[in-house]
């Protein structure tokens, strides 16, 4: 057992950054309502623009194409408003949601950049149709700019960096039209409509501002060296563990490995106890735990599929904590072994 919990499951959320908490507790003092046109209103409606280009900023877009929103599946509902929308078979369930085959080619293709479950990334294609880009896990952990990725309409969540929850973003690309998210007073370019949540937006603003920095800074790249000794301790004690994409491009944080027969939500159980937060790669449905459709997708059988774990580590994450959650993966391990002997 450890003295102090270890977090390890930065791609399900990020621990609130203290520049986003900062921004936050001061916006709660701004009065006005950003469409306000008296000064306080002029005041709350800069808060917003300012958090809009430290978005645009940490994307690589323009300002004008930053639309907030409750988060990346309120995002995804633009999906709702054109007939024929082709998702890719890893993708996540938010873009799923909006799968519509047509008889002939799909209005949009929807795809995510980097998978919240394995961390492979997967280069985007264009082509005659509108390209929606899945940039959630991406962005502040890999160098990204939409200007050239060559999407139409991006989609990401602020908790993911750093940020509240409850807030995110629609990415438009200038020129492209599409329907309202929710019609009604005009906000947000009159793509949704709503008072805007400047507080969660200061926060959001704040936190990409941030996840920039650290991207700049390096410090993916010493974080990537800790994926790389955690993977080798667990191969070290477990040789027939089975390492997710890990001969393609994965984010640098992610590691999602598999040992058949030992179902991932025991696993997740188990170093819960042992003081460790981290997330299967199955899904439970009603009670039932069920096969993850992103390793179905990618060939794995049903028994593999059920025995994922992910491990997704952040800025915070020490080199002691990843070999203090290998030690103790590795006496789990003995464990399951010991018991289907």
């Amino acid at each position: 057992m450890i003295r102090e919990r270890v977090y390890l499951d930065y791609n399900a959320t990020a621990p609130l950054r203290a520049e986003a908490r900062e921004a936050m507790v001061a916006a709660m003092d701004v009065v006005g309502n950003p469409s306000s046109v008296h000064g306080e209103g002029r005041s709350a409606k800069a808060l917003v623009e300012r958090a809009r280009g430290q978005v645009a900023a940490a994307v690589g877009c323009k300002p004008q194409e930053v639309v907030f929103t409750s988060g990346a599946t309120e995002a995804a509902r633009v999906l709702a408003g054109f007939d024929g929308v082709e998702v890719q078979p890893t993708a996540h369930d938010a873009l799923w949601a909006h799968h519509a085959p047509s008889g002939g080619a799909p209005m949009v293709r929807a795809m995510g950049l980097a998978n919240s479950e394995t961390g492979v990334v997967t280069q985007p294609e264009t082509g005659e149709n509108l390209l929606l880009l899945d940039i959630t896990q991406a962005v502040g952990r890999l160098p990204f700019s939409f200007a050239w990725s060559g999407a139409d309409l991006g989609v990401m969540s602020a908790h993911k960096l750093g940020g509240p929850k409850g807030i995110g973003a629609l990415i438009v690309r200038q020129g492209v039209d599409i329907p309202a998210l929710s019609p009604g007073g005009g906000q947000e370019m009159g793509r949704r409509s709503g008072t805007e949540n400047i507080i969660g937006i200061a926060g959001f603003g704040a936190a990409a501002d941030a996840a920039q920095r650290d991207l700049e800074d390096g410090t993916w790249e010493r974080v990537k060296k800790l994926r790389r000794i955690l993977e080798n301790a667990i191969e070290e004690s477990a040789p027939a563990t089975i390492f997710v994409g890990k001969s393609e491009e994965r984010l640098p944080n992610t590691s999602c490995f598999i040992t058949p027969g030992w179902k991932g939500e025991t696993q997740v159980m188990a170093m819960d106890l042992a003081g460790f937060a981290i997330s299967a790669g199955s899904a439970c449905s009603s009670g039932k735990v069920k096969a993850s459709r992103v390793l179905a997708a990618m060939g794995f059988d049903e028994v593999e599929a059920q025995s994922a774990v992910r491990v997704s580590m952040g800025p915070a994450t020490t080199e002691d904590e990843v070999l203090a959650f290998a030690r103790a993966w590795a006496k789990q391990h003995e464990k399951f072994r010991a018991r289907a002997a």
